[in-house]
């Protein structure tokens, strides 16, 4: 092994065991609480709700328009190996989502029901915290948000997002795309990807592609610090939950039953 090498490793593995003896150290809402800021004046707090007896009605006539527009709009490839699947929104069981909340009598049928899941941008983002390149940041809006060029693929963030939010690229995936947007960046081998809440839509006044696809009018997106927000108001219609919401990360997609 030539030197560059072996010192490039090295750092690798120091890192990694500097990453668990951390983990090993704080809680994950440990680290929440440690980076907890208040929001700037003036700065957005993008945020999703899902109306989830809309989403329902939806699926039980075959809907999946959010997961479609998403991944075409952003080159998500089909890989055929479960292990090496990429993707940034999703449909999970509600019971599988929201362990926690399952109910041994009266749930029925309706933990097995899908709901949609995605990466959450947290106010607090462990992944934020533990990626050594600073690939993984958040944006002055407060999108948590990845540099393909700075990922190195040591996949730190996988390890410390609780919410499996996010896919390792495991080989090319332009043989795995039936279609190209060349209108946004096909990521290459060995990096770490995720839902970026459409942060390209955002800059010019667009609506993620999930909410603008979705015909059920199950998706509500906007600013959580404006009042008439569509979000704000699909808040103040049900009884909401956010995902792991005791970890203190501060999860910003919302599911209102």
């Amino acid at each position: 092994m030539e030197r560059k090498d072996f010192l490039k490793w090295s750092g690798i593995c120091f890192l990694g065991l500097s990453l668990f003896s951390w983990l090993d150290r704080m809680t994950v809402s440990e680290a929440g609480a440690e980076l907890a800021t208040t929001t700037p004046t003036g700065q957005k707090r993008w945020a999703l709700a899902i109306d989830v007896k809309k989403c329902w009605a939806a699926q039980e006539k075959g809907c999946r328009d959010c997961v479609l527009a998403c991944h075409q709009g952003h080159n998500v490839p089909h890989l055929p190996e479960a292990k090496e699947e990429v993707k940034w929104i999703w449909l999970e069981p509600l019971g599988k989502v929201f362990p926690e909340e399952v109910m041994e009598f009266g749930g029925g049928k309706k933990q097995d029901r899908a709901v949609p899941v995605l990466c959450n941008h947290c106010e607090n983002p462990p992944c934020v915290r533990v990626c050594p390149t600073q690939a993984t940041f958040k944006s002055k809006d407060g999108l948590v948000v990845v540099d393909y060029h700075r990922c190195i693929g040591c996949r730190y963030c996988m390890a410390a997002c609780p919410f499996g939010a996010r896919s390792f690229n495991f080989q090319d995936p332009r043989p795995f795309l039936p279609t190209v947007n060349p209108d946004y960046p096909i990521r290459e081998r060995g990096v770490v990807e995720k839902c970026n809440f459409c942060a390209e839509r955002l800059a010019v006044d667009a609506l993620p592609l999930c909410v603008e696809a979705c015909r059920a009018g199950a998706l509500a997106f906007g600013d959580l610090n404006e009042p008439a927000s569509p979000v704000r108001k699909l808040l103040e219609k049900g009884l909401v939950l956010r995902r792991r919401a005791e970890l203190g990360t501060g999860p910003k997609v919302f599911y209102v039953l």
